[in-house]
């Protein structure tokens, strides 16, 4: 590792044992918007919309970073700070009937509402269809993601873990959620 990227870590390693919930905010926001840079990059989008990713960051800044801290010293307060296998498996269950739920409904919302603003008719009618698709998704990814998790990540680098997964989900949901946008007209045809 290069001495410049070691010093940018020795800084980064220690705003984040000073400041955790502000550093995690910032990690969530610009890995957002990163991962909806390359979402928009592979979906065809000729032109970077701008707006698009500062309201992604915004996301992440705001609700994933933060709900990410104190999501996971709750857990971690419940269950004592315990990493057996019984209580990772605890839980990785708890984190999955709760919180994942909630995020991809929250996240489909704001998607639908804030970033492209569509009204709320339109968006309610697309998460009927789309959502129980997106969380099966969801629950044969996240899982395996909550155990690496839980079981070998100290809890202070816990949200980044999962903020760098993350940008990889961000892209399939983004790349969903495009699809879905998209008029039947305009999808190719598969033979």
């Amino acid at each position: 590792m290069g001495s410049i990227a070691k010093k940018g870590l020795q800084k980064y390693l220690l705003q984040l044992q000073h400041h955790p919930l502000r550093t995690k905010a910032i990690t969530a926001a610009v890995l957002s918007g990163i991962s909806d840079t390359v979402s928009q990059k592979l979906s065809g989008i000729p032109k970077l919309q701008l707006r698009r990713i500062l309201l992604k960051m915004l996301f992440g800044f705001a609700y994933l970073g933060p709900f990410g801290h104190y999501m996971f010293m709750l857990l971690d307060k419940i269950f004592k700070g315990k990493r057996d296998s019984k209580t990772v498996a605890k839980k990785v269950v708890l984190e999955q009937l709760t919180s994942s739920p909630c995020n991809n409904l929250l996240f489909m919302i704001y998607y639908g509402v804030v970033v492209e603003g569509r009204p709320w008719m339109h968006v309610k009618t697309r998460i009927k269809q789309e959502y129980p698709k997106v969380q099966m998704t969801a629950w044969t990814f996240w899982p395996v993601v909550g155990w690496i998790n839980h079981q070998y990540v100290p809890l202070q680098f816990r949200v980044i873990f999962s903020s760098l997964v993350a940008f990889c989900w961000g892209i399939f949901l983004n790349l969903r959620a495009r699809a879905m946008t998209l008029p039947k007209t305009a999808l190719p045809k598969s033979n």
